[in-house]
C-alpha cells in the first residue's frame, strides 16, 4: 500500500471560532444511548457487566485503561510488562459516558482529556492526526507508527461528539472536535484505497461523518467520494478484498451499522444499504452451523477457534433468532448496545442448517485480462468444512488452509503453516487447487515481501538469517483424540483421524536448496503437528536468490468416515524451473498445479503459475 502524504495549513482561530459556532447544531443530536433506557434489562445488565470489569482495569494516576502488554508481534517493540492502551481507554470512556451515570462523567473527562494530549497534532509532523498504540512507547519510538490509529481512536471520539457532547465543559467540547478533525485530515491525507477493507470504511466513517457534523464540505465529500469508491470496488470484485475475516469483516459491518445510523446523504445511504447485505450474505454463506466456526479460508485472523464474542456478535445481529448464548452473555460488551449491526432474515438459515454437503466459490478479486483472480474455495460438510485460497502467503494473520470438525471433547482444527524460527514467515508463498474435500498444494518462497510481516519488515538482499524453517500442518484445540502416525516420511501417504473425520496428508516432494530434509510428528497439550524441515541448526544466513529449488508439494484429503482411504497418485515433474504436480483421482476430475520452484518475486510467482481441475480453469471466475 502507497502512503501519500501532504502538507495540511494549521487548524486557525478562525476554525476554531467555527466550530463554537456549529455548537448549537452538534448539541441538538441528543438521544444517544445514554439519553435512551436498553432495550432489555439482559442488554443492560450484559453492558453494566462488562463495563464493571473494565473499571477494574482504570488506573487513576494515569487516567487510562492499565492492561497486560499483548500485540500481535509488529508495530511495537514492547515486549511485556503492563501498558496503557489509547484505543481501550478512549472505548470505556465512551461506555462510561453511555452508562448515564453522573459519577462516571468525571472519570470519562479525565481520560478524553489525557488520550487527546497524546495526539500528534501538528499538521507538518509526519504522523499527523495519529496517536502511539500505548503510552509506554511514544509514535516516534513505535516501528512503525500504525496510521491505523487515526481511524479507531476517531472513530470513538465521535461517539461522544454524536452523543455526549452536551454533557463535556466547553473547553472539553473543544478538544474533542479539534482531536476529530485531526483525525480526520489524517485519513484524508493518507486516502487508502479500497482494497484495505476494514480501513477503507472505517476511514470513510470518520471523515463523512465528521464532515456533516461540523459542516466541513471537503471532509463530507471526500468521505462520501471514499465510500463510493469502496462501493464500486467491492461491486466489482463481487466480495471484500480484505476476505472472510472473523476479525476484520465484523469490523467492516460495524462501521457501516455506524454510518447506518449516522450519515444523512441520502446517496450514501443506499450505497450502505447493499454493502450491508452483502457483508452478512459474506459471513453466512462461510459459516459452518454443526462446528460453530466461521470456515475458511481467512485473509485475516486472530483466533483460529472463533471467539465467543463473535458469535454473541452474529446473534445480536439476528435479533436473537439465532441463538448461540444466554441473551445476557450475547449483550457482555461496553460497546454492542450501540453498534446496531442487522443481519438480513434471508442469511438466518446459513447460522443454523446444514442438511447436506455444500460447496461455495467465491472471488475476492477478479484481475484483468490474464492475471489469475484470487478465489476461495470452502467446502462445507455436516462432519467437518475445509477451504482454502488459490492463491495467499503463510502471514501469521492468514488462514490460506484451515479445517474445522467436531470431537467428544470439543472442536478441533487444522490449518498450514511456515515457521522461521518458531514464528510464522510471512514470505512463504501458498498456492491451492481445491475439488471438494480434496486440495492439491504447493508452498514456494518469495524473495520481495517481509519475514514476520509481508510489509513492514521486508526481506533485504532477499535473505533471512535462521536456526529453522519447516512447514508444519498444525492442529489445534481439542486434540485429545487425535491419532497421528509415529514416524513420516517424504513420499509416502499418511492416515490421520480424529471424531468423525478422517484425514490423509501426502508430501510427494520436497526440496530446498541442497538441504537434507527432515520430518518430526508432535504432540503437546494445546496442539499436534506434522513438520517438514526445511533447515535446522546453527543460525545461518539463508539467501534465496542463490537457494536454487526450494519447494514443498502437498496433497490433503479430508472425509467424514471413509469406507476406504483415498488414493495418492500424485506425480511431481519438473521442466528447468518449474514444477508440475498432478493428482489423478479415481472417479474424480484431475488436480493439476504448475509453479516457478526457485524463489522468485511475488507477481512472478502467480503470473506463471498454472491450476486446472480435470479441463477447467479454477483460478478465474466465471461471473
Amino acid at each position: 500500500m502507497t502512503i501519500h502524504y501532504q502538507r495540511v495549513a494549521p487548524i486557525s482561530v478562525f476554525m476554531l471560532a467555527f466550530w463554537l459556532a456549529s455548537l448549537s447544531s452538534v448539541e441538538d443530536r441528543k438521544g444517544g444511548p445514554a439519553a435512551e433506557s436498553f432495550l432489555s434489562q439482559q442488554q443492560q445488565a450484559g453492558f453494566l457487566k462488562a463495563l464493571h470489569e473494565k473499571d477494574s482495569q482504570y488506573d487513576h494516576a494515569q487516567r487510562m485503561i492499565r492492561r497486560p502488554f499483548s500485540s500481535p508481534g509488529y508495530h511495537t517493540t514492547l515486549t511485556g510488562g503492563f501498558v496503557h492502551p489509547t484505543r481501550d481507554s478512549l472505548e470505556y470512556a465512551v461506555a462510561l459516558l453511555d452508562s448515564g451515570e453522573p459519577n462516571r462523567t468525571q472519570r470519562a473527562e479525565d481520560i478524553l482529556r489525557r488520550v487527546i494530549s497524546l495526539q500528534d497534532q501538528d499538521p507538518n509532523s509526519r504522523t499527523y492526526g495519529i496517536w502511539s498504540w500505548f503510552l509506554e512507547e511514544p509514535l516516534e519510538k513505535m516501528s512503525p507508527p500504525d496510521w491505523n490509529w487515526a481511524d479507531f481512536c476517531g472513530t470513538q471520539l465521535l461517539e461522544v461528539a454524536l452523543d455526549h457532547i452536551h454533557r463535556l465543559p466547553d473547553d472539553l467540547k473543544h478538544q474533542v472536535k479539534e482531536s476529530i478533525l485531526h483525525a480526520a485530515y489524517s485519513i484524508k491525507r493518507r486516502n487508502v484505497g479500497p482494497g484495505y477493507t476494514n480501513i477503507a470504511v472505517m476511514g470513510a466513517y470518520v471523515t463523512l461523518v465528521a464532515g456533516e457534523l461540523f459542516e466541513v464540505r471537503k471532509l463530507r465529500d471526500y468521505g462520501k467520494a471514499r465510500l463510493k469508491r469502496f462501493h464500486d470496488h467491492t461491486l466489482q470484485n463481487g466480495s471484500f478484498q480484505e476476505y472472510n475475516s472473523p476479525t476484520y469483516t465484523c469490523v467492516a459491518i460495524e462501521e457501516i451499522s455506524r454510518m447506518l445510523q449516522h450519515v444523512r446523504d441520502i446517496e450514501s445511504r443506499e450505497l450502505l444499504k447493499w454493502l450491508n447485505w452483502l457483508a452478512w450474505y459474506h459471513v453466512a454463506r462461510h459459516f459452518h452451523p454443526p462446528t460453530r466456526q466461521w470456515s475458511g479460508p481467512h485473509s485475516r485472523c486472530y483466533s483460529t477457534l472463533l471467539r465467543s464474542t463473535t458469535l454473541a456478535f452474529i446473534q445480536r445481529a439476528t435479533n436473537g433468532k439465532v441463538r448461540f448464548m444466554a441473551e445476557a452473555g450475547a449483550w457482555e460488551s461496553i460497546d454492542a448496545h450501540r453498534i446496531g449491526a442487522a443481519c438480513h432474515p434471508e442469511h438466518f438459515h446459513h447460522f443454523t442448517w446444514l442438511p447436506f454437503p455444500r460447496k461455495e466459490i467465491e472471488t475476492f478479486v477478479r484481475n484483468a485480462g490474464d492475471q489469475h483472480d484470487i478465489i476461495g474455495t470452502t467446502y462445507l460438510h455436516p462432519d467437518f468444512t475445509l477451504g482454502s485460497v488459490n492463491i495467499g502467503d503463510l502471514w501469521n494473520q492468514r488462514r490460506p488452509l484451515l479445517a474445522y470438525w467436531n470431537t467428544d471433547s470439543g472442536i478441533a482444527a487444522c490449518q498450514l503453516r511456515c515457521l522461521h524460527d518458531g514464528y510464522d514467515y510471512a514470505s512463504a508463498s501458498i498456492f491451492t487447487v481445491q475439488d471438494e474435500g480434496d486440495i492439491l498444494g504447493a508452498v514456494v518462497f518469495a524473495t520481495d515481501r517481509g519475514d514476520t510481516h509481508i510489509s513492514l519488515d521486508r526481506l533485504k538482499n532477499a535473505a533471512i538469517k535462521a536456526k529453522d524453517l519447516r512447514i508444519r500442518l498444525q492442529f489445534e484445540g481439542s486434540t485429545a483424540d487425535i491419532n497421528l502416525p509415529a514416524k513420516v516420511e517424504i513420499g509416502q501417504p499418511i492416515q490421520i483421524s480424529s471424531g468423525r473425520v478422517n484425514c490423509a496428508f501426502h508430501v510427494p516432494y520436497a526440496r530446498f536448496g541442497n538441504n537434507t530434509i527432515k520430518t518430526e510428528v508432535g504432540l503437546d497439550k494445546d496442539s499436534a503437528w506434522i513438520d517438514v524441515i526445511l533447515y535446522r541448526g546453527a543460525e545461518r544466513q539463508i539467501n534465496f536468490n542463490k537457494l536454487g529449488p526450494a519447494i514443498v508439494v502437498f496433497a490433503l484429503s479430508a472425509q467424514a468416515d471413509p469406507k476406504s482411504p483415498p488414493r495418492f497418485d500424485v506425480g511431481v515433474f519438473f521442466m528447468e524451473v518449474f514444477a508440475t504436480a498432478i493428482w489423478d483421482r479415481i472417479g474424480n476430475p484431475q488436480l493439476y498445479l504448475g509453479l516457478v520452484e526457485t524463489p522468485t518475486t511475488t507477481h512472478e510467482q502467480r503470473s506463471r503459475a498454472i491450476a486446472k481441475i480435470g479441463n477447467k480453469n479454477p483460478w478465474k471466475s466465471s461471473h
